[in-house]
């Protein structure tokens, strides 16, 4: 009997177990949020140094829920890096389906952001809510990168925002479909982590 589960309620043990998903630790593994990273202009950093400042404008205002996250915070991350233009464009809400070969298991959900070049899941933005932190959307991100069309012969990468807090992912498919993940980046930090977060989403998009 094929069951049916809702990616929203797809824990990480699902995937392992199903889906044969496994965590590489190795550094070797994901160097794309570390190497050759995009240079990042005064004017851009000035734009960010803004962004920072309306993220502390909107914690004095609780909730900060998720659509509010995704207008103030990750739209104008996504316009600084140019993925509002060509040869980027933008599907929200779209709807997803992955299914387990030996398991009978189908996975569907929607994400919440999907950048696509050429038919290519270049991004897949999952939002979460200030309340929750990056661990909270990592499986159902990796379930919605798991079902992009070309998952088996491409690496996918992807982005969690939970309020002011950033994490990417890169997906690998194959007989064992291997995951990496960056470090976690904070809005909060001294200084302005964005500056980064935005030379990694240029990068990234270079790929």
């Amino acid at each position: 009997m094929v069951q049916t589960v809702q990616a929203r309620n797809v824990t990480l043990r699902d995937l392992i177990d199903n889906f044969k998903l496994e965590l590489v630790q190795d550094e070797q593994f994901f160097r794309e949020w570390q190497d050759d990273l995009s240079s990042i202009s005064d004017a851009e950093k000035a734009f960010l140094d803004l962004v920072k400042q309306s993220y502390f404008n909107l914690i004095e205002y609780p909730p900060l829920l998720e659509k509010t996250v995704q207008i103030t915070i990750l739209s104008p991350l996504l316009f600084a890096g140019g993925f509002f233009l060509p040869p980027f464009h933008i599907r929200s809400e779209k709807s997803i389906e992955v299914t387990a070969e030996d398991e009978g298991i189908i996975l569907r959900g929607q994400a919440d952001l999907i950048i696509l070049k050429d038919d290519l899941w270049v991004l897949a933005i999952e939002s979460k809510e200030n309340s929750f932190s990056v661990e909270v959307g990592l499986a159902q991100l990796l379930t919605y990168m798991l079902a992009a069309p070309n998952a088996k012969s491409h690496p996918s990468f992807g982005l969690i925002v939970a309020g002011g807090s950033f994490m990417f992912i890169k997906l690998v498919c194959g007989e064992r479909n291997q995951y990496g993940r960056s470090r976690i980046f904070e809005i909060a930090n001294p200084g302005n982590e964005l500056y980064t977060v935005l030379a990694i989403l240029k990068r990234l998009g270079q790929l």
